[in-house]
């Protein structure tokens, strides 16, 4: 475990070159006033808790004035890791708070590790580990909706109902132990009453487990790689839909050569497009690895978009090409229907989903999404009430809660002895905890915030 009486430091904000205004060097622990004491030169200014001071840092060996900068002091409890918190605000770019930092660690801070500031905040009892999670999903979001369902969860929305299940759940534990080791001195167990609240508890972990499927959505978004033989439109088709000219479009055949990719936002799901190089059999060196990335990125892909020509019809490369992905979930694409009708392409009829459009006229791209959706099972994800979706660790543990509630229920239904009951109710406490943080392992921890930013 940490050794959480070291101050700790890092940089807190992105670092560009020649980018950003501002650059945060934050520390946590006893030491901070010290430290800033010792750098911070901010004459005829009262030191206290949340208030800014303006001065400059310099390296107190040489007086050298290292950057003009503000002071950010928030002494404990009132700070997020509940320890005196100090805050570096400089100059933006990699020189002057890298060179801030650097005084910090020579001054007495370590470099703190990834997520230890959020780590320090849950075991200081700041936060609670759904909302330590929550901080990672808000930082990493890459979707409006999954920016609110991350503030959600830091808001709590996942948290209070795991306790308040765990809360019950401990006191039917009570009832059931109280009269394991005291029965004849206390009135008979209200078996239906306890059945009724496990019932309820198993209602809500199932409810809340049914979320896992949206919040990895949300979070990992979709692959989706438009595959093809060549002059089908499929650069058309990824510049109508990212509005934007990031594929190169001509008339002839096996233009890229390449995966070109763009990131979109579909309904709340982030995803990430990749326009493919034309699958063909070919004498040109660079063409066939552009196919052979082709093939692979259809492999990789959660979805791929299969897009013929209208205007041609499907020929025996189609067929070709399709034989290679169809064990793929696909959505068949038919383009160019301003030349040509749809129903001029005869294609297998095993293809569930099948969308016409016209990629050169940005004709039929909101069909296209939504049959995105669709495929994804995501149309939920675009609800306005879409405020909780939980993450792969909390669905393993909200599994075994709910195994371990079914096993309670099957043990009442067979009458067996208040001890069975315990064992499974036992079970149920300990993975519910684990969700919030009231019973976990070190190495839980570690594995969490191993996947935290330095400074966060």
């Amino acid at each position: 475990m940490l050794n959480t009486a070291d101050t700790i430091a890092a940089i807190a904000t992105a670092i560009v070159p020649e980018t950003g205004s501002i650059g945060i060097v934050r520390l946590s622990g006893a030491s901070s006033i010290a430290i800033a004491r010792t750098l911070f030169d901010a004459p005829r200014q009262t030191w206290e808790s949340h208030r800014v001071l303006y001065g400059h840092v310099r390296d107190p060996r040489t007086g050298e004035a290292i950057d003009e900068a503000l002071l950010l002091l928030m002494l404990a409890p009132r700070s997020f890791t509940r320890e005196d918190v100090v805050e570096f605000h400089c100059h933006g770019g990699m020189i002057p708070v890298q060179r801030v930092l650097q005084l910090c660690l020579e001054n007495g801070a370590r470099l703190a590790d990834p997520g230890e500031f959020t780590l320090r905040a849950f075991l200081n009892g700041r936060i609670d580990l759904t909302r330590a999670e929550s901080v990672a999903d808000l930082v990493g979001a890459r979707s409006v909706q999954a920016a609110r369902v991350a503030l959600a969860g830091l808001q709590g929305k996942l948290a209070e109902p795991i306790r308040q299940s765990r809360s019950t759940c401990l006191d039917i534990l009570a009832e059931i132990e109280a009269r394991i080791d005291f029965e004849e001195d206390l009135p008979p167990l209200d078996e239906s009453a306890i059945s009724s609240s496990i019932d309820r508890i198993f209602c809500q972990v199932k409810e809340i487990l049914a979320t896992s499927d949206r919040g990895e959505l949300l979070r990992s978004g979709l692959k989706v790689a438009i595959v093809g033989r060549p002059n089908v439109g499929k650069s058309s088709l990824l510049n109508a839909w990212s509005r934007s000219d990031r594929a190169i479009v001509t008339d002839l055949p096996g233009t890229t050569r390449d995966v070109v990719e763009s990131r979109l936002v579909v309904g709340g799901i982030p995803v990430q497009v990749l326009d493919t190089a034309g699958i063909r059999e070919s004498g040109d060196t660079v063409e066939r690895i552009g196919v052979e990335r082709s093939r692979q990125a259809a492999r990789d892909a959660d979805l791929v978009l299969f897009t013929v020509s209208a205007a041609e019809g499907w020929t025996t490369a189609d067929a070709e090409i399709y034989r290679q992905v169809s064990e793929r979930p696909l959505i068949l694409v038919i383009n160019k229907i301003d030349l040509a009708p749809a129903d001029r392409v005869v294609y297998p009829r095993q293809i569930e989903r099948v969308v016409p459009l016209a990629a050169a006229r940005n004709q039929g791209i909101e069909k296209l999404e939504k049959a995105i959706l669709d495929s994804a099972g995501g149309n939920e994800i675009s609800a306005a009430n879409l405020d909780l979706a939980i993450n792969q660790r909390q669905a393993a543990a909200l599994t075994r809660a709910k195994q371990s509630l079914e096993q309670v229920r099957e043990t009442i239904e067979r009458g067996l002895p208040l001890d069975f009951w315990s064992i499974d109710l036992r079970a149920a406490i300990g993975a519910l905890g684990e969700i919030t943080g009231e019973e976990v392992t070190e190495s839980v921890l570690d594995r969490i915030f191993s996947r935290f930013c330095i400074g966060k």
